[in-house]
């Protein structure tokens, strides 16, 4: 198997233990998901070391009841020294008050490989929509980096589009 496919395997394993860790609001799964020194772009925030991107996820889990996300194919490129990535997501959510949730956004990407494990070592989330599962909630315009593989700089910013996260 070819270096590419190996590792487009390995960071689709990553998205499904992401998601599965985020299933189950298992906070030691999610942390497991960064490296050491992560960095997180979310929601107008910039999240520095994993400690810090899990106990954002601490917050937000307690105002869901369930959170599944949905990653489709990631967009790769694949270099030595780890690979990177443009994928797209949607959220199937119900908030504690039973009200339904379903963001769509686009996640950036960087990943590196530690002990064996893929991991992420960048991310930065651009909400595309908010509100509910109909699509009658709110449409946002994104950045448009260009076409694959562009990629934003890692200094780019993570827009506001709600204040779930910092509940």
């Amino acid at each position: 198997m070819n270096a590419f496919v190996e590792t487009e395997a390995a960071i689709r394993q990553l998205h499904a233990k992401y998601t599965d860790a985020v299933w189950r609001k298992d906070l030691q799964a999610f942390g497991d998901c960064f490296t050491d020194d992560a960095e997180w772009r979310i929601s107008g925030l910039v999240l520095k070391g994993r400690d810090q991107i899990v106990e954002l996820m601490r917050k937000g889990f307690a105002h869901y009841q369930c959170i599944l996300l949905n990653f489709r194919t990631p967009l790769l490129e694949v270099s030595d020294g780890g690979a990177c990535g443009r994928t797209y997501v949607s959220e199937q959510s119900i908030f504690n008050d039973g009200s339904a949730y379903a963001p769509i956004g686009i996640y950036y990407e960087r990943f590196v490989e530690r002990d064996g494990a893929w991991k992420f070592s960048w991310r930065l989330f651009h909400t595309c929509y908010v509100g509910p599962p109909d699509m009658s909630g709110e449409l946002f315009e994104v950045p448009d980096f260009g076409a694959w593989p562009n990629m934003p700089p890692l200094d780019a910013p993570s827009f506001k589009r709600t204040d779930i996260l910092k509940k």
